[in-house]
């Protein structure tokens, strides 16, 4: 909604700058997006006459122009407008004149001397027009200032008003509002009624009372179309946003602004028989003023006479029954559409109207009689004519009912902690015309016909609020007792493990928990996913499974954007089904953490060779991530792993996610180029870190030794490892894999792995018999269980 200040000053004047009633809307609900000067920043222009006009002797295109400007003396002003005449009244910056950073002197213009500037619109600043001088009208005082003549010392607002206060789409809703909140008297248009002085009339019928149960019409006869538009409506029309037209149609989309209601005009001359209000009929088309042909849908509402459609009822109207600059005699209809009749229709033929913005939202169904006799008052003013009687068609059963709403002073208290008496609170809703009574412990609370909005307990709480004035609410510290909970010393937060990713070069990443479907048939498997009811997009219906998904489209929004090197991170919850022998009965929603690492293992430099990130430069990641527990590392098939280069991760025997190599074929279909490595843990596993142990240091020499041993290709390491801890006696401290070999002394289908065993005391330095009995207490156990041999 936009209007200029000015003209809403003439409905309610408050004693408040326009920053302050800026203020003021905006804490009332009614959010002022913009507000800005109708035009530009400029002193000593005065409305000066053009008395007459000679060619330049030196320049074709300009003229030698002499000029009264009300000071008594004649100007000589050189001009290049075109339109400059004799006669014409325009603004002039004199000398000294300010327009903006640029002052205004004497100047020769192809050696004549000129002793001031005849302006455009543009060079004020009030529109872009510069083909010519702007014209001001010929009652205009000469020598007076311009900004006072043309009310260019005023701003125009541009309010963003939310779908339930539909009674603020005009100036008289927002008048009424600034009048209730600060108490300045409220002075709206005069609405009462035209006499009619012919007696011509056209019957209208409701054949969708439901969709339309109020209906006012009136004829005009012998209007001048031609008319100019006064140019005080034209200013507001055009400072609220509206481009002028013609006069009929200026007037219509003014009362519309003025009051809310919105009208339309039809030529009476093309209209046969009676108005209709009905719905279509099979097969009906309808050429509407913005030369689009539609095929009304069965439940939009039309205005027709008895012969063919006119217009989509509080949409648009037709080409054929549109008035023109040749119309003499018009029917002007102000009627009451349900919402639910309007709503939606207009973006069914997608284009929408001023006037289906408003019916949608619900506009004053006691309106329509009011606001055609204030139409009909500025038509015959100035278009001339004769008005006939206003032809009202009305169905008492399908208007809207203002049922009383009960307030609860007390819960109002409550709910807003504020102290507010019963008496405040019925005068405060009194402001905005609610009729109020007492009724035992209750306010009983009426709306009036323009407060759709209104329906509810909770309505009336916000309206007091409102009014009593948010920025006067107290600002009250919170009191409460405060208690140490207990922290369970076994578990870390989830934001030290965001520390840690991001120490090792991992950037967070946030996405979307819904996501494309693709991504759970390819990464997860899953083809029966949480689906949405009503998506955001449709490339977003399903619930994620995963965080592997996001985070490879993570690495195509940067492969896209030249970026090679990508290592990603999300903590978020997944959505998993659970299947009750058939269909989804329901869902798991685990916490989960992943990482992705695509790219150079390190940034480009002198000190290292550039290599690919691998699996273990993420394995590495991973356990520095869990530690100080060990995790295991087992081989599995993932759909969206590498099956020779993925491994599911275990801790304490307890399976709590997966790393790997994003599959082949994965990375051909979403053109990776380089397949990414990524791990997925559940978060809650990966939180927990156990409890500290005391572990007593040894002030005694550690001894370590070195065991190659030979077995089978198809040994895991891990598996081997783990058996020699486990044989391993109280001595041997650590026992860990530092090298792999295959190759020549090594028999085909065998390899070599490599174990340094470091033991130690910590009451006593070992004996060379201890440390013997030790190693071959774990050659043994890889002997009996792995077919081990030592390696020569």
């Amino acid at each position: 909604m936009q209007f200029s200040e000015h003209w809403l000053r003439e409905f309610v004047d408050p004693q408040l700058d326009t920053e302050a009633l800026g203020h003021l809307l905006t804490m009332a609900g009614l959010e002022v997006e913009e507000c800005d000067p109708v035009a530009a920043d400029f002193q000593g222009v005065v409305v000066a006459r053009i008395v007459d006009t000679a060619a330049h002797p030196d320049a074709d295109k300009l003229k030698v122009c002499e000029v009264d400007d009300g000071s008594g003396e004649m100007l000589q002003i050189v001009c290049g407008a075109p339109n400059a005449a004799a006669g014409m009244f325009a603004p002039l910056a004199r000398i000294g004149a300010e327009l903006g950073d640029f002052k205004i002197k004497k100047a020769k213009l192809r050696g004549v001397e000129s002793s001031g500037m005849l302006c455009s619109a543009r060079e004020l600043g009030i529109s872009d027009a510069h083909e010519g001088l702007l014209a001001l009208p010929a009652d205009a005082p000469v020598g007076a200032d311009v900004r006072a003549v043309l009310g260019l010392d005023d701003h125009s607002f541009t309010i963003k008003l939310t779908p339930n206060r539909a009674d603020c789409l005009s100036l008289a809703g927002v008048a009424r509002e600034v009048s209730a909140l600060t108490g300045a008297p409220l002075s709206l248009p005069d609405t009462s009624a035209v006499p009619a002085s012919i007696a011509d009339v056209r019957e209208i019928v409701l054949d969708a009372p439901a969709a339309c149960p109020r209906y006012c019409g009136r004829i005009v006869r012998g209007v001048d179309a031609r008319a100019a538009t006064p140019e005080w409506m034209v200013r507001r029309l055009e400072r609220s946003g509206v481009r002028s037209i013609s006069v009929l149609v200026d007037i219509t989309n003014y009362v519309m602004l003025e009051l809310g209601q919105p009208l339309h005009a039809f030529d009476d001359a093309r209209l046969e028989g009676a108005i209709h209000v009905r719905l279509p009929r099979a097969g009906e088309e309808l050429l509407l003023l913005n030369e689009q042909t539609v095929k009304p849908a069965a439940d939009t509402l039309l205005i027709a006479d008895d012969s063919r459609a006119l217009a989509l009822a509080g949409i648009m109207g037709g080409e054929d029954s549109g008035i023109t600059l040749d119309t003499a005699d018009l029917f002007l209809e102000s009627a009451f559409f349900a919402p639910d009749a309007i709503a939606g229709r207009a973006r069914q033929y997608n284009f929408g109207s001023d006037a289906s913005h408003r019916f949608e939202r619900g506009v004053d169904f006691e309106l329509p009689r009011r606001t055609i006799e204030r139409a009909t008052r500025l038509i015959l003013d100035l278009c001339g004519g004769a008005a006939g009687p206003v032809v009202e068609a009305v169905s008492e059963a399908h208007l809207p009912v203002r049922a009383p709403v009960a307030l609860r002073p007390q819960r109002a208290r409550r709910v807003l902690g504020l102290e507010i008496d019963d008496n405040a609170m019925a005068e405060l809703l009194e402001r905005v015309h609610l009729e109020v009574r007492r009724d035992g412990e209750c306010l009983s609370v009426v709306p009036p016909s323009w407060r759709f909005d209104i329906a509810i307990e909770a309505d009336l709480i916000e309206e007091i609020v409102r009014l009593h004035g948010y920025d006067d609410i107290p600002a009250r510290t919170p009191v409460g007792p405060m208690a140490m909970l207990a922290q369970d010393e076994g578990v870390r937060t989830v934001w030290s493990l965001r520390r840690q990713l991001a120490a090792r070069d991992f950037q967070e990443v946030i996405n979307y928990a819904f996501v494309d479907v693709a991504w759970e048939r390819d990464f997860c498997g899953v083809v029966a996913p949480v689906k949405l009811a009503n998506p955001i997009a449709s490339q977003m219906g399903v619930m994620r499974t995963s965080l592997i998904g996001g985070l490879v489209d993570n690495l195509i929004a940067n492969r896209n954007r030249q970026l090679v090197r990508v290592r990603v991170f999300e903590t978020g919850r997944c959505f998993v089904p659970v299947a009750d022998g058939g269909p989804v009965a329901g869902f798991e929603q685990p916490l989960r953490i992943a990482a992705l690492a695509a790219g150079p293992a390190l940034p480009e430099q002198w000190g290292t060779a550039t290599r690919r990130v691998d699996f273990f430069d993420l394995k590495a990641d991973l356990e520095a991530l869990i530690a100080p527990r060990v995790a295991e590392f087992r081989p599995l098939e993932h759909p969206a792993l590498h099956p020779g280069r993925a491994a599911e991760v275990s801790v304490d025997g307890v399976l709590i996610g997966v790393i790997g190599e994003l599959h082949p074929k994965w990375v051909e279909a979403y053109d990776l180029g380089a397949a990414p490595v990524m791990f997925e843990l559940d978060l809650p596993a990966a939180l927990a870190s156990g409890v500290p142990a005391y572990r007593e240091l040894s002030r005694f020499p550690a001894v370590s030794r070195d065991i190659a041993l030979i077995v089978d290709s198809a040994v895991a390491a891990a598996e081997l490892m783990a058996a020699l801890r486990r044989a391993a006696p109280p001595i041997v401290q650590a026992v860990e894999l530092f090298d792999v070999y295959q190759g020549k002394g090594v028999a085909d289908g065998k390899k070599s792995l490599a174990f340094r065993v470091l033991m130690q005391d910590t009451q006593r330095t070992l004996e060379d018999s201890e440390v013997e009995s030790a190693i071959s207490a774990i050659v043994r156990e890889a002997d009996a269980s792995f077919g081990a041999t030592l390696r020569g």
